[in-house]
Protein backbone atom coordinates (compact mmCIF):
# COMPACT_ATOMS: atom_id res chain seq x y z
CA UNK A 1 0.00 0.00 0.00
CA UNK A 2 1.22 3.47 -0.77
CA UNK A 3 1.99 6.06 1.88
CA UNK A 4 -1.23 7.92 2.57
CA UNK A 5 0.65 11.16 3.24
CA UNK A 6 -0.83 11.73 6.74
CA UNK A 7 1.61 13.62 8.93
CA UNK A 8 2.20 12.72 12.58
CA UNK A 9 0.76 16.11 13.57
CA UNK A 10 -2.41 15.42 11.59
CA UNK A 11 -2.72 11.95 13.08
CA UNK A 12 -2.32 13.15 16.68
CA UNK A 13 -4.80 15.97 16.10
CA UNK A 14 -7.32 13.61 14.51
CA UNK A 15 -6.90 11.03 17.24
CA UNK A 16 -7.50 13.70 19.87
CA UNK A 17 -10.71 14.85 18.22
CA UNK A 18 -11.94 11.26 17.96
CA UNK A 19 -11.16 10.57 21.61
CA UNK A 20 -12.96 13.71 22.70
CA UNK A 21 -16.00 12.78 20.66
CA UNK A 22 -16.14 9.32 22.22
CA UNK A 23 -15.73 10.77 25.70
CA UNK A 24 -18.63 13.12 25.13
CA UNK A 25 -20.86 10.24 24.07
CA UNK A 26 -20.84 11.04 20.33
CA UNK A 27 -19.67 8.61 17.65
CA UNK A 28 -16.29 9.45 16.19
CA UNK A 29 -16.28 10.70 12.57
CA UNK A 30 -15.47 7.83 10.21
CA UNK A 31 -14.37 9.10 6.78
CA UNK A 32 -15.98 7.72 3.64
CA UNK A 33 -13.92 5.72 1.16
CA UNK A 34 -11.22 7.91 -0.31
CA UNK A 35 -11.57 10.56 2.40
CA UNK A 36 -9.25 9.11 5.01
CA UNK A 37 -6.30 11.29 4.03
CA UNK A 38 -5.41 14.62 2.48
CA UNK A 39 -5.51 12.89 -0.89
CA UNK A 40 -8.51 11.43 -2.68
CA UNK A 41 -7.73 8.10 -4.27
CA UNK A 42 -9.34 6.74 -7.41
CA UNK A 43 -8.62 3.35 -8.92
CA UNK A 44 -8.10 2.65 -12.61
CA UNK A 45 -8.64 -0.94 -13.73
CA UNK A 46 -7.43 -1.47 -17.29
CA UNK A 47 -5.92 -4.02 -19.65
CA UNK A 48 -2.16 -3.42 -19.56
CA UNK A 49 -1.29 -6.87 -20.90
CA UNK A 50 -2.90 -9.29 -23.32
CA UNK A 51 -4.58 -8.39 -26.64
CA UNK A 52 -5.90 -5.05 -25.37
CA UNK A 53 -2.70 -3.87 -23.69
CA UNK A 54 -1.94 -0.98 -26.05
CA UNK A 55 -5.48 0.35 -25.79
CA UNK A 56 -5.49 0.09 -22.01
CA UNK A 57 -2.16 1.87 -21.69
CA UNK A 58 -3.43 4.86 -23.64
CA UNK A 59 -6.55 5.01 -21.48
CA UNK A 60 -4.29 5.14 -18.43
CA UNK A 61 -2.21 7.90 -19.99
CA UNK A 62 -5.30 9.90 -20.88
CA UNK A 63 -6.60 9.64 -17.33
CA UNK A 64 -3.15 10.66 -16.04
CA UNK A 65 -3.44 13.93 -17.95
CA UNK A 66 -6.87 14.66 -16.49
CA UNK A 67 -5.68 14.00 -12.94
CA UNK A 68 -2.63 16.20 -13.47
CA UNK A 69 -4.83 19.02 -14.77
CA UNK A 70 -7.07 18.85 -11.71
CA UNK A 71 -4.12 18.75 -9.33
CA UNK A 72 -2.59 21.81 -11.02
CA UNK A 73 -5.87 23.65 -10.40
CA UNK A 74 -5.72 22.79 -6.71
CA UNK A 75 -7.22 19.32 -6.72
CA UNK A 76 -10.78 18.31 -5.85
CA UNK A 77 -12.28 20.07 -2.84
CA UNK A 78 -8.78 21.45 -2.31
CA UNK A 79 -7.34 17.93 -1.97
CA UNK A 80 -4.78 16.20 -4.18
CA UNK A 81 -5.92 13.34 -6.41
CA UNK A 82 -3.95 10.10 -6.44
CA UNK A 83 -4.74 7.52 -9.13
CA UNK A 84 -3.82 3.89 -8.54
CA UNK A 85 -3.67 1.56 -11.55
CA UNK A 86 -4.26 -2.19 -11.72
CA UNK A 87 -3.93 -4.53 -14.72
CA UNK A 88 -7.06 -6.63 -15.25
CA UNK A 89 -5.20 -8.78 -17.81
CA UNK A 90 -8.35 -8.70 -19.98
CA UNK A 91 -9.89 -11.17 -17.56
CA UNK A 92 -13.24 -10.44 -15.84
CA UNK A 93 -12.39 -12.50 -12.78
CA UNK A 94 -9.09 -10.69 -12.29
CA UNK A 95 -10.92 -7.40 -12.85
CA UNK A 96 -13.14 -8.20 -9.86
CA UNK A 97 -10.11 -9.12 -7.75
CA UNK A 98 -8.38 -5.85 -8.62
CA UNK A 99 -11.52 -3.81 -7.92
CA UNK A 100 -11.88 -5.39 -4.49
CA UNK A 101 -8.20 -4.83 -3.76
CA UNK A 102 -8.46 -1.16 -4.66
CA UNK A 103 -11.56 -0.71 -2.53
CA UNK A 104 -10.61 -2.77 0.51
CA UNK A 105 -6.87 -2.17 0.71
CA UNK A 106 -6.35 1.20 -0.94
CA UNK A 107 -9.73 2.69 0.04
CA UNK A 108 -10.33 4.31 -3.33
CA UNK A 109 -13.37 6.53 -3.74
CA UNK A 110 -14.20 5.44 -7.29
CA UNK A 111 -13.25 3.24 -10.24
CA UNK A 112 -12.51 4.20 -13.84
CA UNK A 113 -11.21 2.27 -16.84
CA UNK A 114 -11.71 -1.11 -18.59
CA UNK A 115 -11.30 -2.01 -22.25
CA UNK A 116 -12.81 -5.48 -22.39
CA UNK A 117 -16.60 -5.42 -22.16
CA UNK A 118 -16.52 -8.61 -20.09
CA UNK A 119 -14.34 -6.82 -17.53
CA UNK A 120 -16.61 -3.78 -17.71
CA UNK A 121 -19.59 -5.90 -16.69
CA UNK A 122 -17.72 -7.64 -13.86
CA UNK A 123 -16.32 -4.39 -12.43
CA UNK A 124 -19.74 -2.74 -12.74
CA UNK A 125 -21.31 -5.48 -10.65
CA UNK A 126 -18.56 -5.19 -8.06
CA UNK A 127 -18.90 -1.41 -7.92
CA UNK A 128 -22.63 -1.70 -7.26
CA UNK A 129 -22.10 -4.29 -4.53
CA UNK A 130 -19.51 -2.06 -2.85
CA UNK A 131 -21.42 1.20 -3.37
CA UNK A 132 -18.63 2.80 -5.43
CA UNK A 133 -19.07 4.92 -8.58
CA UNK A 134 -17.56 3.47 -11.76
CA UNK A 135 -16.94 5.45 -14.95
CA UNK A 136 -16.34 2.94 -17.73
CA UNK A 137 -13.79 4.39 -20.13
CA UNK A 138 -13.67 1.89 -22.97
CA UNK A 139 -15.92 -1.18 -22.60
CA UNK A 140 -18.60 -0.82 -25.28
CA UNK A 141 -21.16 -3.56 -24.69
CA UNK A 142 -24.77 -2.38 -24.71
CA UNK A 143 -25.48 -4.62 -21.72
CA UNK A 144 -23.50 -2.31 -19.40
CA UNK A 145 -26.08 0.42 -20.00
CA UNK A 146 -28.87 -2.00 -20.92
CA UNK A 147 -30.09 -5.14 -19.18
CA UNK A 148 -27.09 -5.12 -16.80
CA UNK A 149 -27.03 -1.38 -16.12
CA UNK A 150 -26.20 -0.13 -12.62
CA UNK A 151 -26.99 3.15 -10.94
CA UNK A 152 -23.29 3.70 -10.18
CA UNK A 153 -21.93 2.90 -13.68
CA UNK A 154 -21.42 5.36 -16.55
CA UNK A 155 -20.22 4.51 -20.07
CA UNK A 156 -17.88 7.01 -21.73
CA UNK A 157 -17.15 5.28 -25.03
CA UNK A 158 -20.01 4.76 -27.45
CA UNK A 159 -22.38 1.84 -27.11
CA UNK A 160 -22.15 -0.87 -29.73
CA UNK A 161 -25.65 0.11 -30.88
CA UNK A 162 -24.40 3.62 -31.62
CA UNK A 163 -21.33 2.40 -33.47
CA UNK A 164 -23.17 -0.11 -35.64
CA UNK A 165 -25.97 2.29 -36.52
CA UNK A 166 -23.56 5.13 -37.24
CA UNK A 167 -21.56 2.96 -39.66
CA UNK A 168 -23.83 0.22 -40.97
CA UNK A 169 -26.03 2.24 -43.30
CA UNK A 170 -22.98 3.88 -44.90
CA UNK A 171 -21.32 0.48 -45.36
CA UNK A 172 -24.42 -0.91 -47.09
CA UNK A 173 -24.62 2.12 -49.36
CA UNK A 174 -20.93 1.96 -50.27
CA UNK A 175 -20.47 -1.77 -50.79
CA UNK A 176 -23.74 -3.71 -50.81
CA UNK A 177 -25.95 -5.75 -48.54
CA UNK A 178 -24.33 -9.21 -48.41
CA UNK A 179 -22.05 -9.14 -45.40
CA UNK A 180 -19.59 -11.63 -43.98
CA UNK A 181 -18.78 -10.85 -40.34
CA UNK A 182 -15.87 -11.95 -38.17
CA UNK A 183 -16.80 -11.19 -34.58
CA UNK A 184 -15.08 -11.57 -31.19
CA UNK A 185 -16.84 -14.24 -29.14
CA UNK A 186 -17.68 -12.40 -25.94
CA UNK A 187 -20.03 -9.67 -24.68
CA UNK A 188 -18.72 -6.88 -26.91
CA UNK A 189 -18.81 -8.95 -30.08
CA UNK A 190 -22.29 -10.27 -29.37
CA UNK A 191 -23.55 -6.70 -28.94
CA UNK A 192 -21.86 -5.58 -32.17
CA UNK A 193 -23.43 -8.51 -34.04
CA UNK A 194 -26.89 -7.66 -32.70
CA UNK A 195 -26.51 -4.03 -33.77
CA UNK A 196 -25.41 -4.89 -37.29
CA UNK A 197 -28.18 -7.50 -37.57
CA UNK A 198 -30.69 -4.70 -36.92
CA UNK A 199 -29.09 -2.54 -39.63
CA UNK A 200 -29.03 -5.38 -42.16
CA UNK A 201 -32.70 -6.12 -41.53
CA UNK A 202 -33.61 -2.46 -42.07
CA UNK A 203 -31.74 -2.24 -45.39
CA UNK A 204 -33.04 -5.58 -46.60
CA UNK A 205 -29.64 -7.22 -46.59
CA UNK A 206 -28.18 -10.59 -45.65
CA UNK A 207 -25.51 -11.67 -43.21
CA UNK A 208 -23.90 -14.47 -45.20
CA UNK A 209 -22.13 -15.72 -42.07
CA UNK A 210 -21.03 -14.47 -38.68
CA UNK A 211 -17.97 -16.34 -37.46
CA UNK A 212 -17.31 -16.00 -33.75
CA UNK A 213 -13.57 -15.88 -33.03
CA UNK A 214 -12.28 -16.37 -29.46
CA UNK A 215 -10.50 -13.38 -27.95
CA UNK A 216 -6.79 -13.70 -28.60
CA UNK A 217 -7.13 -15.68 -31.84
CA UNK A 218 -3.80 -15.89 -33.67
CA UNK A 219 -4.78 -18.05 -36.64
CA UNK A 220 -7.70 -16.75 -38.71
CA UNK A 221 -7.11 -19.04 -41.69
CA UNK A 222 -10.23 -21.20 -41.04
CA UNK A 223 -12.38 -18.07 -41.34
CA UNK A 224 -10.51 -16.63 -44.31
CA UNK A 225 -11.02 -19.70 -46.51
CA UNK A 226 -14.76 -19.56 -45.80
CA UNK A 227 -14.91 -15.85 -46.68
CA UNK A 228 -13.38 -16.42 -50.10
CA UNK A 229 -15.85 -19.20 -50.86
CA UNK A 230 -18.84 -17.09 -49.73
CA UNK A 231 -17.97 -14.13 -52.01
CA UNK A 232 -19.67 -11.43 -49.90
CA UNK A 233 -20.10 -7.80 -50.94
CA UNK A 234 -18.02 -6.72 -47.95
CA UNK A 235 -16.09 -8.22 -45.04
CA UNK A 236 -17.23 -6.73 -41.72
CA UNK A 237 -14.29 -6.87 -39.29
CA UNK A 238 -15.30 -6.35 -35.68
CA UNK A 239 -12.34 -7.96 -33.91
CA UNK A 240 -10.17 -5.40 -32.12
CA UNK A 241 -6.64 -4.56 -31.04
CA UNK A 242 -4.11 -7.37 -31.62
CA UNK A 243 -6.83 -9.61 -33.01
CA UNK A 244 -7.56 -6.98 -35.67
CA UNK A 245 -3.85 -6.79 -36.53
CA UNK A 246 -3.63 -10.56 -36.88
CA UNK A 247 -6.77 -10.73 -39.00
CA UNK A 248 -5.77 -7.98 -41.42
CA UNK A 249 -2.24 -9.33 -41.91
CA UNK A 250 -3.55 -12.80 -42.66
CA UNK A 251 -6.39 -11.54 -44.87
CA UNK A 252 -3.77 -9.62 -46.84
CA UNK A 253 -1.53 -12.65 -47.21
CA UNK A 254 -4.54 -14.65 -48.47
CA UNK A 255 -5.18 -11.93 -51.07
CA UNK A 256 -8.62 -11.12 -49.68
CA UNK A 257 -7.96 -7.41 -49.17
CA UNK A 258 -7.62 -7.02 -52.94
CA UNK A 259 -10.73 -9.07 -53.69
CA UNK A 260 -13.25 -7.74 -51.16
CA UNK A 261 -13.90 -4.38 -49.48
CA UNK A 262 -13.34 -4.27 -45.73
CA UNK A 263 -15.28 -2.19 -43.21
CA UNK A 264 -16.28 -2.20 -39.56
CA UNK A 265 -17.47 -0.44 -36.46
CA UNK A 266 -14.06 1.16 -35.76
CA UNK A 267 -10.37 0.99 -36.66
CA UNK A 268 -8.51 2.00 -33.53
CA UNK A 269 -5.30 3.85 -34.18
CA UNK A 270 -3.17 1.67 -31.90
CA UNK A 271 -4.07 -1.27 -34.15
CA UNK A 272 -3.81 0.52 -37.50
CA UNK A 273 -0.34 1.83 -36.71
CA UNK A 274 0.77 -1.72 -35.88
CA UNK A 275 -0.05 -2.85 -39.44
CA UNK A 276 2.22 -2.62 -42.47
CA UNK A 277 0.87 0.13 -44.77
CA UNK A 278 -0.35 -2.33 -47.42
CA UNK A 279 -2.86 -3.77 -44.94
CA UNK A 280 -4.25 -0.41 -43.78
CA UNK A 281 -7.41 -0.48 -45.89
CA UNK A 282 -11.14 -0.03 -45.41
CA UNK A 283 -13.87 2.23 -44.11
CA UNK A 284 -14.55 2.37 -40.39
CA UNK A 285 -16.21 4.28 -37.63
CA UNK A 286 -14.15 6.62 -35.46
CA UNK A 287 -15.00 7.51 -31.89
CA UNK A 288 -12.67 10.52 -31.84
CA UNK A 289 -9.85 11.74 -34.05
CA UNK A 290 -6.96 14.02 -33.28
CA UNK A 291 -6.76 15.80 -36.63
CA UNK A 292 -10.12 16.64 -38.16
CA UNK A 293 -12.17 19.82 -38.30
CA UNK A 294 -15.27 17.63 -38.16
CA UNK A 295 -14.25 16.51 -34.66
CA UNK A 296 -13.10 19.76 -33.08
CA UNK A 297 -12.29 23.26 -34.24
CA UNK A 298 -9.03 25.05 -33.57
CA UNK A 299 -11.02 27.34 -31.27
CA UNK A 300 -11.51 24.40 -28.90
CA UNK A 301 -8.61 25.19 -26.59
CA UNK A 302 -9.12 22.14 -24.38
CA UNK A 303 -8.90 19.74 -27.34
CA UNK A 304 -6.03 21.59 -29.01
CA UNK A 305 -4.00 21.67 -25.80
CA UNK A 306 -4.69 18.00 -25.12
CA UNK A 307 -3.58 16.95 -28.60
CA UNK A 308 -0.45 19.11 -28.46
CA UNK A 309 0.56 18.03 -24.94
CA UNK A 310 -0.02 14.35 -25.69
CA UNK A 311 2.23 14.39 -28.73
CA UNK A 312 4.90 16.31 -26.85
CA UNK A 313 4.93 13.64 -24.14
CA UNK A 314 4.68 10.46 -26.18
CA UNK A 315 5.90 11.29 -29.68
CA UNK A 316 2.74 10.05 -31.41
CA UNK A 317 -0.82 11.41 -31.59
CA UNK A 318 -3.59 10.95 -29.07
CA UNK A 319 -6.07 8.19 -29.90
CA UNK A 320 -9.69 7.38 -29.12
CA UNK A 321 -8.46 5.52 -26.05
CA UNK A 322 -6.53 8.59 -24.89
CA UNK A 323 -9.75 10.55 -25.15
CA UNK A 324 -11.78 7.94 -23.26
CA UNK A 325 -9.36 7.88 -20.33
CA UNK A 326 -9.18 11.66 -20.12
CA UNK A 327 -12.93 12.20 -20.24
CA UNK A 328 -13.75 9.41 -17.77
CA UNK A 329 -11.35 10.77 -15.16
CA UNK A 330 -12.19 14.42 -15.81
CA UNK A 331 -15.95 13.95 -15.42
CA UNK A 332 -15.60 11.80 -12.31
CA UNK A 333 -13.43 14.43 -10.63
CA UNK A 334 -15.79 17.20 -11.74
CA UNK A 335 -18.71 15.41 -10.06
CA UNK A 336 -16.79 15.03 -6.81
CA UNK A 337 -15.78 18.66 -6.86
CA UNK A 338 -19.28 19.81 -7.81
CA UNK A 339 -20.93 17.90 -4.96
CA UNK A 340 -18.05 18.51 -2.53
CA UNK A 341 -18.30 14.81 -1.74
CA UNK A 342 -17.14 11.33 -2.66
CA UNK A 343 -20.52 9.89 -1.70
CA UNK A 344 -21.37 7.45 -4.48
CA UNK A 345 -24.99 8.44 -4.94
CA UNK A 346 -24.24 12.17 -4.87
CA UNK A 347 -21.52 11.69 -7.48
CA UNK A 348 -23.83 9.61 -9.69
CA UNK A 349 -26.67 12.11 -9.45
CA UNK A 350 -24.28 14.91 -10.44
CA UNK A 351 -22.91 13.02 -13.44
CA UNK A 352 -26.22 12.03 -14.99
CA UNK A 353 -27.73 14.64 -17.29
CA UNK A 354 -25.04 17.28 -16.75
CA UNK A 355 -23.80 18.75 -20.04
CA UNK A 356 -20.17 19.70 -20.54
CA UNK A 357 -17.63 20.74 -23.15
CA UNK A 358 -14.66 18.53 -23.89
CA UNK A 359 -12.33 17.28 -26.64
CA UNK A 360 -14.90 17.60 -29.44
CA UNK A 361 -17.57 20.09 -30.46
CA UNK A 362 -20.94 20.09 -28.72
CA UNK A 363 -22.33 19.63 -25.23
CA UNK A 364 -22.62 15.90 -24.44
CA UNK A 365 -23.98 14.33 -21.29
CA UNK A 366 -24.33 10.96 -19.63
CA UNK A 367 -27.99 10.23 -20.31
CA UNK A 368 -30.16 9.99 -17.19
CA UNK A 369 -32.12 6.99 -18.37
CA UNK A 370 -29.16 4.62 -18.81
CA UNK A 371 -25.91 6.54 -18.08
CA UNK A 372 -24.56 6.22 -21.63
CA UNK A 373 -22.60 9.21 -22.93
CA UNK A 374 -24.37 10.69 -25.96
CA UNK A 375 -21.84 12.19 -28.35
CA UNK A 376 -21.06 12.10 -32.09
CA UNK A 377 -19.66 9.18 -34.07
CA UNK A 378 -17.45 9.82 -37.09
CA UNK A 379 -16.83 7.75 -40.22
CA UNK A 380 -13.65 7.61 -42.25
CA UNK A 381 -11.42 5.92 -44.79
CA UNK A 382 -7.98 4.61 -43.98
CA UNK A 383 -5.05 6.11 -45.88
CA UNK A 384 -2.17 3.64 -45.68
CA UNK A 385 0.79 6.01 -45.54
CA UNK A 386 -0.71 8.88 -43.62
CA UNK A 387 -0.08 12.33 -45.11
CA UNK A 388 3.14 14.02 -46.26
CA UNK A 389 2.96 16.15 -43.11
CA UNK A 390 2.15 13.36 -40.65
CA UNK A 391 2.76 9.63 -41.11
CA UNK A 392 0.41 8.91 -38.19
CA UNK A 393 -2.56 10.65 -39.83
CA UNK A 394 -3.97 7.42 -41.30
CA UNK A 395 -7.68 8.19 -41.37
CA UNK A 396 -9.60 10.71 -43.42
CA UNK A 397 -12.78 11.60 -41.54
CA UNK A 398 -15.55 12.00 -44.11
CA UNK A 399 -18.77 12.09 -42.10
CA UNK A 400 -20.27 12.73 -38.66
CA UNK A 401 -23.39 11.27 -37.08
CA UNK A 402 -25.01 13.03 -34.13
CA UNK A 403 -25.17 10.85 -31.05
CA UNK A 404 -28.87 11.42 -30.49
CA UNK A 405 -29.66 10.08 -33.98
CA UNK A 406 -27.76 6.81 -33.67
CA UNK A 407 -28.31 5.99 -29.99
CA UNK A 408 -31.06 3.66 -28.85
CA UNK A 409 -34.06 5.89 -28.16
CA UNK A 410 -34.59 6.97 -24.56
CA UNK A 411 -37.93 5.18 -24.47
CA UNK A 412 -36.40 1.91 -25.71
CA UNK A 413 -33.45 2.30 -23.32
CA UNK A 414 -35.84 2.82 -20.42
CA UNK A 415 -37.59 -0.46 -21.13
CA UNK A 416 -34.29 -2.35 -20.84
CA UNK A 417 -32.30 -0.43 -18.22
CA UNK A 418 -33.53 -0.04 -14.65
CA UNK A 419 -30.92 1.83 -12.62
CA UNK A 420 -32.50 1.11 -9.21
CA UNK A 421 -30.75 3.67 -7.05
CA UNK A 422 -30.36 2.52 -3.43
CA UNK A 423 -32.52 5.42 -2.22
Amino acid sequence: MRNSGISRESFVKGAGVAAAALGAGFPAFIPRLGEAAETIKIGQIDSLSGPYGAAGLNQVRGADMAVEAWNKRGGVMGRKIEKLVEDDQTNPGIGVQKARKLANEERVAAFIGTVSSAVTLSVSGTAAAMNIPFVDAGGHTDDAVGKDCRWCTFMTCHTTWMMTHATGFSIAKLFGKRWYEVTPDYAFGHSIAAGYADVVEKVGGTIVANDLAPLGTTDFSPYLTKIEAAKPDVIIVTVSSQDYVNFMKQAGSFGLLKKFPVAGWAAELESVWALPPEYRVGYYGSEWYYNSDLVYSKKNAQASNFVREWRKRYGFPATERSCFGYVAADRLLWAMNETKSTDAEKVARALEGSTFQSLWEGTPSYRKIDHSLIWPVWFGKLRPNGTPQDKFDVMEIVDEQEGEKVALSASDAGRVCHLNYPS
